[in-house]
């Protein structure tokens, strides 16, 4: 079943398979990189990460105008919740659960880094491991490098990861090259760089270390897609 990525800008990305159209962190106004419109993008699903405006974003105001479910981690679910009304579908996970969905499921796993909502929610932040279609992807979510990102690959072959690079707030690209290692995902989509002084970097020379290991690095503009 083809399963195509769209690079929304930042660390946003909208996953499309028979039909199906799920949003990661939909971050597109304020975003200046943003590839999508927020009043006018489809989404079936909406999957956080963390509770980060950068990566909150326009979730409410799209999963309200679509009726799209959300899920996060259990406290940032809790917000988002009470914003949408006891109507809407909002699933609540922890680190290590998996909520099935009509197009795969997805797993929530660790990631290091912090996260409060723009509202004060502490909340957990965390990478997703998604299976859609014949495709397993693994967002990282912000994270900085720990070596713990090398056992998601152990239970099943990653397709692509979308790894953080731009340093300051995450993983620079030096520590994403070694990430990319241990994970071993078949592709590596880079995200969350370029979008603000602070995380500009060069993307080329990430994509020459990950090869020099043997990897393989699709860096996408804002707005362009691959195909798994």
């Amino acid at each position: 079943m083809s399963v195509s990525v769209n690079y929304l800008g930042h660390s946003a990305i909208s996953v499309e398979s028979d039909g199906r159209t799920i949003l990661v962190d939909p971050f597109l106004t304020g975003n200046p990189k943003a590839a999508a419109d927020p009043a006018t993008i489809e989404a079936d699903t909406i999957l956080l990460t963390h509770g980060h405006a950068d990566h909150l974003g326009d979730t409410v105001d799209i999963a309200r105008r679509t009726g799209a479910p959300v899920a996060a981690i259990v406290e940032l679910a809790g917000e988002v919740a009470d914003d949408l009304g006891e109507e809407h579908v909002v699933i609540d996970p922890n680190l290590g659960g998996t909520v099935e969905f009509d197009w795969g499921w997805a797993r929530w796993v660790p990631a290091w880094h912090t996260s409060t909502t723009p509202r004060g929610t502490v909340n957990t932040p965390a990478g997703i491991v998604m299976r859609v279609g014949d495709a397993t992807i693994y967002h990282l979510g912000d994270t900085a490098l720990f070596s713990d990102l090398e056992l998601v690959g152990r239970r099943e072959t990653i397709d692509l990861a979308c790894i953080p690079i731009g340093g300051h707030y995450t993983m620079d690209r030096h520590d994403a090259a070694i990430a990319a290692q241990l994970i071993g995902a078949r592709k590596v989509l880079p995200i969350h760089y370029d979008t603000f002084p602070p995380i500009e970097t060069d993307v080329e020379a990430f994509a020459r270390d990950v090869a020099a290991d043997g990897g393989e690095v699709v860096a996408l503009k804002p707005g362009e897609s691959l195909e798994l």
